[in-house]
């Protein structure tokens, strides 16, 4: 499984050359309204597998949740569905907000 950092996910996200990547955020709805990463698309964990067509299977998606365990579950599954382009954001937004977003909320 592809993995990347906050620091990494910052870097590309301000790279006006590159495409930016899907940021797919699975945590639940409570866990989103706290705190998220600007652009993020909310589609929690459990409703991923009903909500498979919304998802562009050639886009690359970052997927996303508080410390990378769920995201990197969600991962896998996208893969067996054969989502080719997906990454997980190792240390969620926690590591965002530890290393990119210090003013974003923590919990």
């Amino acid at each position: 499984m592809r993995q990347i950092d906050s620091v990494q996910l910052a870097a590309r996200l301000a790279d006006p050359e590159r495409e930016a990547p899907l940021l797919l955020d699975v945590r639940e709805p409570w866990e989103f309204q706290l705190c998220h990463i600007a652009g993020s698309l909310p589609m929690p964990m459990g409703s991923v597998p009903a909500r498979l067509a919304e998802l562009d299977r050639e886009r690359e998606t970052v997927v996303i949740c508080h410390h990378g365990g769920r995201s990197a579950q969600v991962c896998i599954f996208l893969a067996h569905q054969g989502f080719e382009r997906v990454i997980n954001l190792a240390g969620g937004v926690a590591g965002w907000a530890a290393r990119v977003d210090p003013t974003m909320p923590q919990y």
